[in-house]
């Protein structure tokens, strides 16, 4: 059973995730560590590992704590990808983890659609 977030100070700065589990279409995988940072409601991280040496992330935290944000990175084949977007829903587990469900699309390339869900490591 899943959890609301509770209308606290709930902050995303200075958490962070890895990939629990994520559609085929996506370059990220359970290697992939992302570090997250906020001010107020700007939301921002880095992420590498697994097949993305380099890639980052910039959007806002909304009221409702989820996030909307642009990503790129560039992978371990020296292709940068150039920006999607994401639409994440923070989510507390039924034994209390947080977890980040995720709706993202590629916005270049096959601008195909995937979901992703990542749990919080620190």
């Amino acid at each position: 059973m899943e959890k609301e977030l509770q209308q606290t100070a709930f902050k995303y700065d200075g958490k962070k995730f890895a990939i629990k589990n994520n559609t085929d279409n996506g370059e990220v995988s359970v290697d992939t560590i992302f570090v997250y940072h906020q001010n107020e409601s700007i939301i921002w991280a880095e992420y590498s590992g697994g097949d993305i040496i380099k890639g980052n992330l910039l959007g806002n935290v909304n009221t409702d704590f989820t996030l909307d944000f642009f990503y790129h990175h560039i992978n371990i084949d020296g292709k940068i990808r150039i920006i999607g977007k994401c639409h994440s829903v923070p989510v507390i587990t039924s034994d209390n983890k947080l977890e980040l469900h995720e709706d993202c699309q590629w916005l270049n390339g096959d601008k195909t659609r995937g979901k992703s869900i990542l749990y919080k490591i620190l």
